[in-house]
């Protein structure tokens, strides 16, 4: 019979763009980080479709760490794809956020860790410490995130530890990565925030700048829909297609009532009547059709949990 190595108690993922020349020094100091812990790591870096030497430095790096392991995209498909990618491969009970790029040392891991392998927090997310490039932009990002979303942390989209079934719960969308704590809070999930330190990128250069603002903000927008309305979207488009349907009745009685009354027809009145039936049986059919989008997503929700029962029962079995 052939064994199998015992998983690993926690999963690091590590999402990599072009960072061949950075992967050597982040394996190194992982390796570094790992031996100076009792806590068993493995290291997941996931190709996201580099096109310089990441993949044939990986290899080699791999050949070197048997805790190294890595996923491979063939085209860039984002950092919440290769999150995704990288947790359907993981092992580990407690699955880690770390970019490659060396903004983060690999030392703060352990600290990241620990409290959810104590049981005080179910997800555990660094708040930056120092000058970086993109402050600006996550300065904006986070003040407008804590104007929508409840959430009992200053820096979202920063490197963050989670059980593993966070994951399982979190909708496949491309770059909601950002909205990771948002949605798990919502779920009722505990999180937390410690201090982490970023240093300057040492080699390469950030993917991201001013220009991804108006599409964090549509997400942001999105999620906040998803959060308020995903499952109930009749409340919504309802409420909303009702209130236009009413203000068309009553504008159409008044003006029907100055007509009897005077003689005389408004036409603009008319043209109000018209288009606020027109748009409240809009909205309200559209969230009708919601709703039906709704049920079927709750019908899949159950089925993967079932699913997911399944494969843990026939795994411990």
């Amino acid at each position: 019979m052939t064994s199998h190595p015992a998983a690993p108690q926690v999963s690091i993922l590590v999402p990599a763009k072009d960072e061949a020349e950075n992967l050597p020094a982040f394996v190194a100091q992982c390796d570094a980080m790992i031996r100076a812990n009792a806590v068993s790591y493995e290291v997941i870096v996931i190709d996201d479709g580099s096109r310089d030497a990441t993949a044939t430095v990986l290899a080699d790096l791999i050949r070197q760490h048997t805790w190294l392991r890595s996923v491979t995209h063939r085209a860039q498909r984002g950092i919440a794809d290769a999150l995704r990618s990288g947790y359907l491969a993981a092992r580990g009970a407690v699955l880690v956020f770390y970019p490659a790029d060396l903004q983060f040392k690999p030392e703060d891991i352990p600290r990241l860790v620990q409290p959810i392998l104590d049981g005080t927090s179910d997800m555990v997310t660094g708040f930056k410490q120092g000058h970086y490039e993109k402050a600006f932009v996550s300065r904006i990002y986070n003040g407008l995130s804590r104007s929508l979303f409840d959430v009992p942390v200053r820096d979202l989209n920063n490197v963050k530890a989670y059980r593993r079934e966070i994951m399982d719960d979190q909708p496949v969308r491309p770059d909601w990565h950002r909205y990771m704590i948002v949605l798990a809070h919502a779920q009722g999930y505990t999180v937390s925030e410690i201090p982490i330190a970023v240093y300057p990128r040492v080699a390469g250069r950030s993917k991201f700048g001013i220009g991804r603002i108006p599409v964090g903000v549509l997400d942001m927008l999105a999620v906040w829909f998803e959060l308020r309305f995903g499952q109930k979207p009749l409340l919504a488009f309802g409420m909303l297609g009702a209130g236009l349907f009413a203000l068309g009745v009553l504008a159409g009685l008044g003006a029907l009532g100055v007509l009897l009354w005077s003689g005389i027809g408004l036409r603009w009145v008319w043209t109000l009547i018209q288009t606020c039936l027109l748009l409240g049986s809009v909205f309200f059919a559209t969230g009708l059709l919601g709703e039906q989008v709704a049920v079927t997503r709750a019908e899949q929700r159950e089925l993967r949990r079932r699913l997911d029962a399944l494969a843990r029962e026939r795994g411990g079995a």
